[in-house]
Formats: C-alpha cells, sequence, structure tokens
C-alpha cells in the first residue's frame, strides 16, 4: 500500500512541475513581446508565476540592468528536484 502510494505521489509531482515547467516557458517567451495586459492567458501566467518570480528576481543582480534571468533560475530548480528528488520518492516504493 505505502509503494504505490509513494509511486503515485512521485508521478504527482513529476506532473505538476512539468506542468509549472512549461507555464515557465510561456511566461518567458511572453516577456519577449508586448502582450495584452487584460487578456485572461496573461493574467493567469502572470499570477501563477510572479510569487515565484518575484522573490529570485529580487535577488539577482541581473534584473537591476534589465536582464531577468529568474526564469532560467526557476527552470534549473524544477530539474533539479524532477531529476533528483522525484526518484528519491519513487525509491521508497521499492
Amino acid at each position: 500500500m505505502f509503494s504505490s502510494l509513494a509511486l503515485e505521489i512521485a508521478s504527482l509531482i513529476h506532473i505538476a512541475l512539468q506542468a509549472y515547467f512549461w507555464v515557465i516557458i510561456a511566461r518567458a517567451l511572453l516577456s519577449w513581446v508586448n502582450p495584452d495586459p487584460f487578456n485572461p492567458i496573461v493574467r493567469f501566467l502572470y499570477r501563477v508565476t510572479e510569487p515565484v518570480l518575484r522573490p529570485i528576481r529580487r535577488r539577482l543582480p541581473t534584473y537591476q540592468m534589465g536582464l531577468d534571468l529568474s526564469p532560467l533560475v526557476v527552470i534549473l530548480v524544477i530539474e533539479i528536484i524532477d531529476r533528483y528528488i522525484v526518484p528519491q520518492i519513487a525509491a521508497l516504493a521499492y
């Protein structure tokens, strides 16, 4: 019972991380163009990503220069979690 629960949790975390990865990618692509701020999709992307990006943006010195690397940092963290921590959760099943 615990093994199937650990596998399901690992699978759920993996799916959530991959979905958030693509949301971050979409947000980064939107930053290259001038999107309509009243578009519901744009508003959704900003609302979902801003709480994660804002603290990172404040700590990176490149943001003051006009270069926002916070999406890259978040993607890197997502990949580290997905490649190293999620398999450890799945390994608990065995």
